[in-house]
């Protein structure tokens, strides 16, 4: 799935992570996630949902998983490491990443290229304070040849990673459909709510309208990390909507074109 269109809601979803609500119910699913690297079917269904209004970006995960698990409960912790849903959403010259596992614990962290990030440029302001803020350099994937081992093998090189960046007003909220940390139940799996306030996110735009127009056209990562258990053997699966030919999720150009369009 290279693009998704994203209507506009009229009636905006509490969050609370019941997605039998109407809007759910009015807003286009993605297809069933795929292998990020292979674009095989992955083996759990995940389907994501996105909707919008001029307050915020609103997102629901259906996750099918027979024994759902969730360990990590503060804020900022590696989620990654677990099981978990990820929102990413580009910006210019920057993006966001979120995470959250079934527990709702919320991992964020706010990404700026490093050759964006100048004396009098708009990152140039307390939030991106590279002396006051907690923030690290980040390459992304890199491989064992001498050349990417410090900048990653992204045409681009390093980021800037502000890893206390928290997101205004964002609200969460997950419900289990059966019994969470108990491998001895048979579950459905579970459901996740996100709200993106847009006041948050300008920063993002840039040359664009925050909140976006009908019309405009954003690229955002819809994806799922599961660590799947055989035998004695533990791997992590890496599931998204659009695959990125890589296990990368740190590549916004190959994110999913996602549509703003007014709903009738």
């Amino acid at each position: 799935m290279d693009s998704y269109s994203c209507l506009r809601t009229s009636n905006p979803p509490i969050i609370d992570g019941d997605l039998t609500k109407p809007a759910w119910a009015d807003a286009h699913r993605t297809a069933r996630f795929v292998d990020m690297a292979t674009g095989v079917p992955a083996i759990l269904d995940t389907e994501a949902a996105l909707l919008w209004d001029d307050e915020a970006l609103y997102v629901a995960f259906w996750v099918s998983d027979p024994q759902p698990a969730a360990r990590l409960t503060e804020r900022d912790s590696l989620i990654f490491s677990e099981n978990d849903v990820e929102v990413f959403l580009a910006g210019d010259d920057c993006y966001y990443e979120f995470e959250m596992n079934a527990l709702g614990t919320v991992y964020e962290v706010f990404f700026v290229w490093k050759d964006a990030l100048r004396r009098g440029s708009r990152f140039d302001r307390p939030e991106f304070d590279l002396f006051e803020r907690d923030v690290a350099t980040f390459g992304g994937n890199f491989d064992r040849e001498e050349a990417s081992f410090w900048r990653g093998t992204h045409p681009r090189g390093l980021r800037w990673a502000f890893l206390d960046w928290d997101l205004p007003g964002l609200e969460v909220a997950t419900r289990i459909q059966g019994e969470l940390n108990n491998p001895h139940a048979a579950s459905i799996g579970w459901t996740a709510e996100i709200k993106f306030p847009w006041q948050g996110l300008r920063v993002l735009g840039g040359s664009r309208a925050v909140p976006p127009r009908p019309g405009d056209e954003w690229h955002v990562f819809l994806g799922r990390f599961q660590k799947l258990v055989v035998g004695e053997r533990e791997v992590q699966a890496a599931w998204c909507a659009t695959p990125h030919g890589t296990y990368d999720t740190h590549m916004p150009e190959r994110f999913t074109r996602v549509a703003f369009v007014d709903s009738a």
